[in-house]
């Protein structure tokens, strides 16, 4: 029987050497944060977070590679803030939210929309249009002991030199406390859990060769390829 070992598990990079290594846990996505991406994805507005999964296997690092799969011929780019959980937690309340955090990163959910578009054509869950491998990459955890307001964080992305996105998390539907207060209604949070929070407008196809530079303010950048 294969036993499968903690250190086996991919783990976060940090932004400081003394953290010890964290295991990445079950990741956590929001769709339609931000009202002019809903608008652009001809979708209403949702009145409670709309939650999907991704799989800790997706997760790629910086200077790696998003891969097309076969089963898809169109990728598309979504920039986001994620947030890593540090401690076990069950409804906690909007104002004892951030006791619980690690730190912050800055994700990409890549999405093989054309997978997407046929999955909501027919009703059928997209689980498999964000759960490819290499379609999370995820920069350096900003730990929480620096100070980080996750509610105002300039995010962008731009292709081969191009901006497409470009927001700030003020912006958001809901804040970042209420997101994760929502999600822990519905399901334990446990130390290594990400929650990505959804992307702004300006989401657009990737095609191989491109080079992807997303940033986060001027705190951390992530830079992948498409191949």
């Amino acid at each position: 029987m294969n036993t499968t070992h903690a250190e086996d598990m991919p783990q976060y990079r940090m932004d400081d050497a003394t953290q010890d290594p964290v295991a990445i846990g079950k990741i956590i996505c929001l769709a339609r944060t931000y009202k002019k991406h809903a608008k652009e994805m001809k979708s209403e507005v949702p009145k409670d977070p709309l939650l999907f999964l991704k799989p800790a296997s997706a997760v790629i690092f910086d200077g790696e590679a998003i891969i097309i799969p076969q089963k898809s011929k169109c990728l598309h780019h979504e920039v986001e803030l994620g947030v890593v959980i540090g401690k076990k937690c069950k409804n906690i309340s909007k104002e004892e939210v951030l006791d619980y955090v690690m730190g912050y990163l800055l994700a990409l959910d890549i999405t093989a929309r054309d997978i997407q578009a046929e999955a909501k054509k027919n009703g059928w869950p997209w689980g498999i249009a964000k759960g490819f491998d290499t379609f999370a990459p995820i920069s350096d955890v900003l730990l929480k002991n620096k100070t980080i307001d996750p509610n105002n964080l300039e995010l962008s992305l731009s292709v081969n030199g191009t901006l497409r996105q470009q927001a700030n998390t003020s912006q958001m539907i809901f804040s970042v406390e209420e997101i994760i207060a929502f999600i822990s209604s519905i399901m334990t949070l446990e130390a290594g859990d990400l929650i990505m929070t959804g992307t702004p407008e300006g989401v657009g196809e990737l095609a191989t060769g491109d080079k992807v530079e997303a940033k986060l303010g001027g705190l951390t950048a992530l830079h992948v390829f498409v191949k």
